[in-house]
């Protein structure tokens, strides 16, 4: 036991709910509400970020109280699978470690809540990957979201479709399209965009079914339970205001909205 953390009970946790097995029982508290709360929880991704900052500028200019209330006000919706993280944290860490401890304080549950909160940055993380991958490989460009990766897609739905409906046939068709692209209309575009938008949703809600036993290989998940848990034994401890899983989350969307940008107004 080092700083007070018994990293052997960490280390079975982290094995016991982040492994294969382990976070697959976890994800099946997805099935349901958790299909709602992802998307809606990316859209509130910027507020919490504004929160935070907001909170960092009140502390450094000595508004500490308002600092703290702004920190303890809950920005995402709490998932199902949240709940059973911190369920699993306090009945399998907390408990063994205190067993005559009192009910987590306002603070402490705030902190918790935190902890799992970095899951929605790192499931939004790990969708920016796998959009950026697919850009790659199926259209040689960069699109790091869904906003840059929609023309594309649009653009190559619509030449399927019009190839496919070409009355001299495909063979004509691709070469009558290649050289007159046909046009798609804005409506489609938007289309095209909320489907996928709805399909990143999904891929987030579960993205922790992949990104959990990568995270728990690479050693992450003990890191980060270790620094939850030292955090939550000490009383003037705040615990950190922004986690970096949620500066570099909302990086890839800024990253999406200029590339998106740039191939808008070039010629």
């Amino acid at each position: 036991m080092r700083n007070g953390v018994d990293h052997e009970l960490v280390n079975g946790f982290v094995r016991e709910n982040f492994g294969v097995q382990g976070t697959l029982r976890l994800h099946r508290a997805a099935l349901g509400g958790d299909l709602l709360a992802a998307p809606l929880n990316v859209m509130l991704a910027p507020i919490f970020l504004c929160s935070r900052l907001t909170a960092l500028l009140l502390a450094a200019v000595g508004l500490r109280r308002s600092s703290r209330w702004l920190l303890s006000q809950p920005i995402f919706l709490h998932s199902a699978v949240a709940r059973a993280v911190e369920k699993r944290i306090e009945t399998d860490l907390l408990a063994p470690s205190s067993p005559h401890c009192a009910a987590l304080s306002d603070r402490q549950r705030r902190l918790l809540r935190d902890y799992t909160s970095v899951r929605t940055s790192v499931a939004e993380i790990f969708t920016t990957v796998v959009v950026l991958t697919l850009g790659y490989f199926l259209f040689r460009n960069p699109t790091p979201g869904i906003l840059s990766l929609t023309p594309f897609v649009s653009d190559y739905m619509t030449q399927s479709s019009a190839v496919a409906g070409f009355p001299l046939g495909q063979s004509l068709g691709h070469l009558w399209y290649a050289v007159f692209p046909p046009e798609r209309s804005a409506s489609y575009v938007l289309m095209v965009g909320v489907g996928l938008a709805l399909v990143a949703s999904f891929v987030t809600t579960f993205a922790g079914i992949i990104a959990d036993p990568v995270q728990a290989s690479l050693g992450i998940h003990r890191k980060r339970l270790a620094r939850l848990l030292e955090d939550l034994a000490a009383n003037d401890a705040a615990g950190p205001v922004l986690a970096r899983e949620h500066a570099i989350a909302r990086v890839a969307d800024v990253t999406d909205a200029v590339v998106s940008l740039f191939r808008m107004i070039r010629p």
